[in-house]
């Protein structure tokens, strides 16, 4: 029996007569992070939105924790443990950050078994849990975002872009607390453009490029790598 968390198998998506996925295949254990990078439109959101349920895979198939989850809705995955963020945070802004916490942990099926204080401690937001979620800086935000994918207890977190705009103090608090989520077994796949931030997090990457993995590997690899090189840069880099 495969002891993978998620495996994907030659996942393929299109809009129209564009595609946006080719035959993606990879696999990521129990606490394991995943960076997942690329040239814009290369199809990395579109990796995770699959995965997540956003969108349906137009063919391959999908497993997560033992089950097929290829067509199953985002809620339902969300019940069987996986989440995501967005790159431009989705929270409720009249309501409070702990609001915020008790309604994901209420319809992400965690219910009463969610600890709203210490995801707040998690996230730093203590000493902002009863401001309106709309009165918080970006940084606080994008915390409060993956507070919310949080607390509905997943084994997968899917992190899209949380360092875009985020200052080096912001950037560091950020890869400490993925880094603590990885150690009590969480698995993370994190779309990224910046490769320091991501360098801090995790050494093992996979480069999409036009819908394709172009590579797999260790970031340093990678960054050598001819056709990586070329999709960054352009055939004559």
């Amino acid at each position: 029996m495969s002891s993978d968390l998620l495996r994907l198998d030659k996942v393929n998506k299109r809009f129209g007569g564009h595609v946006v996925l080719n035959d993606v295949s990879f696999s990521l254990a129990p606490g394991e992070i995943l960076g997942l990078v690329g040239p814009n439109g290369s199809g990395k959101t579109t990796t995770i939105n699959v995965i997540s349920g956003l969108y349906r895979a137009d063919s391959g198939s999908i497993h997560f924790d033992g089950h097929a989850v290829t067509h199953l809705p985002m809620h339902r995955l969300a019940h069987l443990g996986i989440n995501r963020t967005f790159q431009v945070p989705k929270t409720f802004r009249d309501m409070t950050a702990r609001e915020n916490i008790e309604v994901a942990a209420h319809f992400g099926g965690a219910g009463a078994t969610v600890d709203v204080n210490a995801i707040l401690h998690d996230i730093d937001l203590d000493k902002q849990a009863d401001k309106l979620a709309g009165s918080l800086t970006v940084n606080q935000q994008k915390l409060l975002d993956l507070g919310r994918a949080l607390a509905t207890g997943p084994k997968l977190l899917l992190v899209d872009e949380i360092g875009a705009g985020l200052n080096p103090a912001e950037l560091g608090g950020i890869a400490e607390l993925l880094r603590k989520l990885s150690q009590r077994g969480i698995a993370l796949i994190v779309v990224e453009h910046l490769m320091a931030f991501l360098g801090s997090i995790t050494s093992r990457v996979i480069v999409l490029g036009a819908g394709r993995m172009l590579f797999e590997g260790s970031l340093d690899a990678a960054s050598r790598h001819p056709e990586v090189v070329a999709a960054f840069f352009g055939a004559e880099a």
